[in-house]
């Protein structure tokens, strides 16, 4: 009788002590949260970094992945017609130092292309983020030509 009491208020302590977690940085739930997209006003593409990719017309969606020493970001992006390759997120600097920003750059096909469905022209790509970046960072942004998504904590 006295053991399972005694196992009762341990157990009891323990998840009493789950409570501080719910708040912290520790719970997966808090790290980021729904993409939220903005309309960016078509413009001249601004020379941010070397790469000489176009970037990706628009950004469909962006979602992060926790893994062992940091995050995996995903991003889906829509070229106008189908063919573009090699894409990637190429990393921004930017004047506020708690977002990380990243612009879609992807190599366009030679010659012309079909339109065709958008399912059959989305561009999957993928980005590892440590977890030294993930803790200066309050949000993420990913840039397209026309939109850009962006996860908040």
């Amino acid at each position: 009788m006295r053991r399972s009491i005694l196992s009762v208020l341990i157990l009891g302590t323990c998840l009493a002590g789950c409570a501080t977690v719910r708040e912290s940085r520790v719970n997966p739930f808090n790290w980021f949260g729904n993409a939220q997209e903005e309309t960016l006003q078509a413009a001249p593409e601004r020379a941010t970094t070397q790469d000489r990719r176009p970037m990706v017309s628009q950004i469909v969606s962006i979602e992060i992945d926790r893994t062992p020493g940091g995050a995996i970001l995903r991003a889906v992006g829509l070229p106008p017609t189908q063919g573009y390759f090699a894409g990637d997120l190429v990393r921004v600097q930017n004047t506020d130092p708690g977002v990380l920003t990243y612009e879609f750059r992807i190599i366009p096909p030679r010659g012309t292309q079909r339109t065709s469905t958008q399912q059959s022209r989305e561009v999957v790509v993928a980005l590892f983020i440590t977890d030294q970046d993930l803790q200066r960072a309050s949000a993420i942004r990913v840039i397209g030509q026309l939109n850009a998504q962006s996860l908040r904590r």
